[in-house]
């Protein structure tokens, strides 16, 4: 199993078929799932580039729930780089993924699309194009860009 320093975990109604529809959709691999006496998935891990997500029940404690449970609502995104963006939004599509901003080249060189999954996560797909400057971005975006020199 891969480690990664910074791993989340996304809740759902229905664990089982968010792990079959992440699979066809988004090209994850489902690399474990928790399985109680019911048949009900409890605990699940999945990988995509290098990079794994955990997958849980929704409501198994006050702060788990799934946006479908929230009117929709999203307290967060989750953004995954791919090795080819144009593919996996293809792929997404034909899964009958809903796209929630379409592919489109962004200021900071990556290009990205949003969709959401059945139960209303929205999932953040990219891949860098090309690298640009910190004078690239300030005079692009109007804003004043501050980052902390790589070691």
């Amino acid at each position: 199993m891969a480690t990664s320093a910074y791993i989340a975990a996304v809740y759902y109604e229905d664990p089982a078929a968010a792990l079959d529809w992440l699979e066809k959709a988004f090209g994850f691999e489902t690399t474990m799932r928790v399985i109680d006496s019911s048949g009900t998935v409890v605990h699940a891990e999945m990988e995509i580039a290098g990079s794994r997500v955990m997958i849980g029940p929704s409501g198994w404690s006050d702060f788990a729930r799934s946006p479908k449970t929230q009117s929709g609502a999203n307290t967060q995104s989750i953004h995954v780089d791919v090795p080819d963006v144009e593919a996996h939004f293809t792929n997404t599509q034909k899964a009958g993924g809903r796209i929630v901003e379409d592919l489109r080249d962004q200021f900071y060189g990556a290009r990205t699309y949003r969709a959401a999954d059945p139960e209303g996560h929205v999932w953040n797909f990219g891949q860098q194009m090309r690298e640009v400057s910190l004078d690239e971005l300030e005079k692009a975006s109007g804003l004043k860009v501050e980052m902390r020199p790589k070691t």
